[in-house]
């Protein structure tokens, strides 16, 4: 998935590209334990500031249990076509800049350290893996979003 011999599609306006609705597929796997996750993906403007969302919902399947799991993202386009994401409660996470079709991203959380790595493929279809490593961490999440047409 991230191979250097991937062929990236280069993204002028990172807010543009995600604007709409994805099916998300995530394979989670934490120090040997693995799951999934499956939902939908919707990236909006969310209200008069500019600021957009990014909501996820679905069902997550951890350790013999199904659930239903969600998150909601808050991201603030900037001129030059990137975007600073931040927790739903305003906290700062990363910032995200798809101009050249891949990005990497680190947010450090206390002891733990957050690296995502953004790759878009396609008009149609982008990669999101984020390796955490912490003291009590030892988490990849690979995620596929792809476009739901109308």
């Amino acid at each position: 998935m991230s191979s250097s011999r991937t062929t990236v599609h280069f993204v002028p306006d990172a807010l543009a590209y995600l604007a709409g609705g994805w099916s998300v597929e995530r394979e989670l796997s934490d120090g040997g334990h693995t799951g999934s996750f499956t939902g939908r993906a919707q990236f909006h403007v969310g209200d008069t500031n500019g600021e957009w969302l990014h909501v996820e919902e679905g069902v997550v399947e951890w350790g013999g249990a199904t659930r239903n799991a969600g998150r909601t993202l808050r991201m603030l386009p900037l001129p030059d076509g990137t975007a600073e994401v931040s927790f739903a409660d305003g906290r700062p996470f990363h910032l995200l800049d798809l101009r050249r079709g891949r990005w990497t991203a680190v947010h450090q959380c206390a002891a733990d350290r957050y690296e995502g790595t953004f790759t878009v493929l396609s008009p149609d279809e982008w990669h999101l893996r984020w390796a955490v490593r912490g003291p009590a961490k030892d988490q990849l999440l690979t995620s596929v979003y792809r476009r739901i047409r109308a």
